[in-house]
């Protein structure tokens, strides 16, 4: 009666877990550049009760009795799927379609990589750059920061699907920079930070630069877009009714059990 108490309060907070992960989906439905996160479960050890079990007509059953003792969160997984473009019509707002990640630069001078291209031009003490909303410098393929002449035109700037960013327009325009844009073998492993920025981990491997590695697909650079999460609503909104559920039987679990207890406690000879 014991085990089932502890078996049940596991199952309790596992789902506490997924509706924690299940409320930050829904609270990130209109980030941009989000991704869905699920949680994965797996079981706990099993207690074996008896090895040989017999028939009720003697014979041997091929099966032992085990009882499993619950439940444990073992990850929460990103599902890095394309999310919709939207446009919005200004050329530094940036969507990437396929695997790839833009590359920025923390103040530490670490390197973090984002899917949220809503990015700007800001003049600061060492040059006007391209920074993202946070004002950290967006990097090209070589690592460097894009700096622009202060006497630029931005109206004249332009980004291709390639994330060549050129000058001018016609056959009179000047190649400035490329994006640097990475892709992870493992891109779930990637440690999340705020502001929708990510960090590179063993378990993620190294970043691989698209426009140095051939063994990858080459994404494409959407000027004047910007990605949506890939939250949907609905599937979100029955996840946290199936959550909620569980939760409860697993609740009316340690209430049954507690009232078998109550009334063992209660015999008397």
């Amino acid at each position: 009666m014991i085990r089932s108490l502890w078996t049940a309060a596991s199952g309790m907070i596992t789902q506490q877990t997924n509706v924690d992960v299940i409320a930050n989906n829904i609270s990130n439905i209109n980030t941009t550049g989000f991704k869905r996160e699920t949680p994965q479960f797996k079981t706990l050890l099993y207690q074996t009760i008896q090895d040989d079990a017999t028939n009720v007509d003697g014979t041997e059953s091929p099966l032992g009795i085990q009882v499993g003792l619950g439940v444990r969160n073992t990850a929460i997984r990103s599902e890095y799927t394309q999310g919709a473009l939207s446009e919005t019509g200004n050329k530094f707002d940036l969507a990437i379609e396929g695997k790839g990640f833009f590359m920025v630069e923390l103040p530490s001078g670490e390197m973090a990589y984002t899917r949220n291209g809503a990015f700007r031009v800001a003049a600061g003490a060492d040059g006007t750059k391209l920074v993202n909303s946070e004002g950290y410098p967006i990097l090209d393929v070589n690592g460097n920061h894009i700096v622009f002449d202060d006497n630029l035109d931005a109206s004249s700037i332009s980004i291709d699907d390639d994330g060549n960013i050129t000058y001018g327009e016609g056959l009179n325009y000047q190649y400035l920079y490329r994006l640097g844009i990475a892709q992870f073998n493992n891109p779930a492993g990637l440690s999340k930070m705020s502001n929708s920025l990510l960090t590179e981990t063993q378990a993620s491997g190294d970043p691989r630069i698209e426009l140095f590695d051939n063994n990858v697909e080459a994404s494409k650079v959407k000027s004047g877009y910007l990605e949506g999460s890939n939250v949907d609503a609905a599937n979100e909104m029955v996840d946290l009714i199936v959550a909620q559920r569980a939760y409860e039987m697993n609740s009316k679990a340690i209430q049954a059990s507690d009232e078998m207890l109550q009334l063992a406690n209660n015999l008397r000879r």
